[in-house]
């Protein structure tokens, strides 16, 4: 019991000492307490569109500056890839002071370029994404009695021919009062609360306030650019403003000036700080949500159980009749009987391309192994949406670290096929750290072409590629290598029987095998197509995805469903008397790939209806290639070596001479 209250004390120790004095709190973001008048900054992040998909710089377009120079804030490598560009914004707030009226700029005369940009930018629907206390602007609308949440708010709008860009916003943000005495009161850890230290001065009477909402609303108002030429930046406009987000009044025109003001309040709330992002989450379809990724894992869940009790059955029943039998009728059972028995010399038949399985295989369980450790750790409360970056940031992590099991299982696999030759050991475990880290460097190459050439800030800098070149190079290769090393070192699995000199020749089949393989790919697609449609709706529409815990959920029934499908067809081909199992088994879970980028299309085509540009749909397409080979390679690896791991059982629980 000492030895437990020591290794917490510990650990609360080094928690502490890592969060410099702040209390340690799961999700990735801290409680702020902000005194009344303090000041609170608003930043910027990148406009984005999912009319483009592709993000540019706020301050590409013809906005107002802060004073002090514009400044990129802190970015991390997933932030970065994202293509986010989070930078201060001249948006200055005092906590709880209500202001209004209050003059932002005066921009100079529109030139032609940036009328037409603006007019652009409009026409392809870019919303501003404003960002206070790591909380995002969300933006409230109201559409046939239900009300809508929005992230941002659009840079302007069109009505007929004219083009009005919104020149003044309302603010509202919502706080908390403070009034726990520490961080443990305000987290809710209870026993914790006496060693967590207090944020701000202990014992301090003034009063504070947490951040627990940031709303906007835009308007379009006519200013008059003459009555503020002398007017210097958070003066008070000079006459009253009313925001009135039905009407527009002031269109933008060229060689004419854009004033900007604002106006902010603050309202008191119930909401406690750890449930303010719940206005994010909950967005629109989540009842849905439930009720459809709920039904998808019951119905696959009964599939997968009726799968699994035939396939059983039938092995089994078979196993028994044939050991049941003595030596001699086994022999009259061989030449009379078709299937499994009788390619027992072939079964274990090094395949075609064998390196190149290898290496899939290798790279697959990277892949997996990377997806189940970053869900797990997402449903942990790890990499929540306050973090942002965090996700892909630990993919990569995750990703290169790995990179021992796919050495490993590569060079171990490779010298199962060779029946325990160490040669070439080395070449394996170097092409399976560079196979498919080389295709989506490749892929990712030329999209990168293309968001230069559209000056987006979606496009990975030279510096950060390579950064991820020499990550790849001087961790992910090397961890690789160590893995093959190991797999060179461990023992070769052994076959139970002995293949003949002399291949046996397939008999001819009714139906193409591949057709039956290609066909598997549908049972594993069930499992995730309905989860798939929430995925692609937080890419490409913008929507935050929270649910962790039931994408863990769909992801095991998506390997329990790969195996068995695999198992199945891999045991029909047995049957009919065809020896050559190793590519199919891969490719008959793996084929779900094919069926989720024929998905993408159809989702491209239906639900990404406003995409535009022959830009836009190639990196659509480029990416959504990058995901379904990713798929691929991850669901094919769970295929063949669960058929690997059957038939070797199944060949080694009998006795056949």
């Amino acid at each position: 019991m000492d030895y437990f209250c020591h290794f917490k004390i510990w650990v609360l120790t080094l928690c502490l000492i890592s969060q410099s004095g702040c209390g340690f709190y799961l999700p990735g973001s801290y409680p702020h307490k902000y005194n009344v008048g303090e000041g609170l900054s608003v930043k910027v992040n990148s406009i984005t569109s999912i009319d483009t998909e592709m993000p540019f710089s706020y301050y590409s377009l013809p906005f107002c500056q802060p004073p002090d120079g514009i400044k990129d804030s802190a970015e991390n490598l997933g932030e970065l890839l994202m293509g986010d560009r989070i930078e201060n914004s001249p948006y200055r707030f005092k906590m709880h002071v209500n202001e209004s009226e209050v003059f932002l700029c005066r921009t100079g005369p529109l030139s032609a370029d940036n009328y037409m940009l603006l007019k652009k930018r409009i026409d392809e629907m870019y919303q501003v994404n404003l960002i206070l206390d790591n909380l995002p602007a969300i933006r409230y609308t109201k559409k046939d009695a239900y009300l809508l949440r929005w992230t941002g708010y659009p840079v302007g709008i069109k009505v007929q021919e004219s083009y009005y860009a919104f020149n003044h916003l309302k603010f509202k943000i919502l706080v908390h009062k403070y009034e726990e005495a520490n961080v443990a009161g305000v987290m809710g850890t209870g026993d914790a609360a006496e060693v967590i230290p207090t944020i701000g001065d202990r014992g301090s009477d003034i009063p504070g306030y947490m951040v627990v909402g940031f709303e906007v609303v835009p308007c379009n108002f006519m200013h008059n650019a003459q009555s503020v030429k002398n007017t210097k930046m958070y003066d008070k406009y000079p006459s009253l403003i009313k925001c009135d987000p039905t009407t527009v009044s002031m269109p933008i025109k060229e060689n004419e000036p854009i004033v900007f003001t604002y106006e902010v309040t603050f309202e008191e709330s119930d909401i406690k700080w750890p449930s303010r992002w719940d206005a994010y989450l909950k967005m629109e379809g989540s009842k849905v949500h439930w009720f459809s990724i709920m039904n998808s894992l019951m119905v696959i869940t009964f599939l997968a159980g009726i799968v699994l009790v035939i396939f059983l059955r039938t092995v089994r029943r078979d196993l028994t009749r044939y050991e049941e039998l003595d030596k001699e009728a086994q022999a009259q059972m061989n030449e009379e009987l078709s299937g499994w028995k009788l390619v027992v010399g072939d079964v274990f038949r090094a395949p075609t391309n064998a390196s190149l399985l290898c290496v899939m295989v290798g790279d697959g369980v990277q892949i997996l192994g990377m997806a189940v450790v970053t869900i797990l750790f997402a449903a942990l409360g790890f990499m929540s949406p306050a973090s942002r970056g965090t996700l892909i940031t630990g993919m990569l992590m995750f990703y290169m670290i790995l990179g021992i099991a796919a050495g490993y299982v590569a060079v171990r696999l490779w010298r199962t096929i060779g029946c325990g030759d160490h040669k070439g050991w080395a070449s394996v475990a170097w092409r399976a750290a560079c196979f498919f880290p080389g295709i989506a460097f490749f892929i990712l190459t030329i999209l990168n072409f293309l968001l230069w050439g559209s000056r987006s800030t979606g496009a990975i800098p030279i510096s950060l590629f390579i950064v991820l070149i020499l990550l790849w190079f001087f961790i992910s290769v090397p961890l690789t290598l160590i893995g093959g090393y190991f797999g060179a070192k461990a023992p070769h699995i052994e076959y139970p029987v002995r293949t003949n000199q002399i291949p046996r020749e397939i008999p001819a089949q009714k139906y193409p095998s591949w057709l039956l393989v290609l066909g598997a790919g549908t049972l594993p697609f069930g499992t995730l197509f309905i989860e798939l449609f929430f995925i692609m709706s937080s890419i490409w529409l913008g929507r935050v995805y929270y649910v962790f815990g039931f994408l863990l959920i769909v992801l095991i029934l998506l390997v329990v469903v790969c195996a068995e499908v695999s198992l199945v067809l891999t045991y029909m081909h047995l049957c009919v008397e065809d020896w050559k199992w190793w590519w199919k088994s891969f490719f008959a879970s793996g084929s779900v790939a094919i069926y989720i980028f024929l998905y993408s299309i159809n989702y491209l085509v239906f639900d990404l209806k406003s995409l535009s540009g022959p830009v836009s749909a190639t990196l659509y397409l480029g990416y959504s290639l990058l995901m379904v080979l990713a798929i691929m390679f991850a669901t094919g690896t769970v295929g063949f070596l669960s058929s690997f791991w059957f038939v070797h059982y199944l060949f080694s629980s009998v006795k056949l001479d």
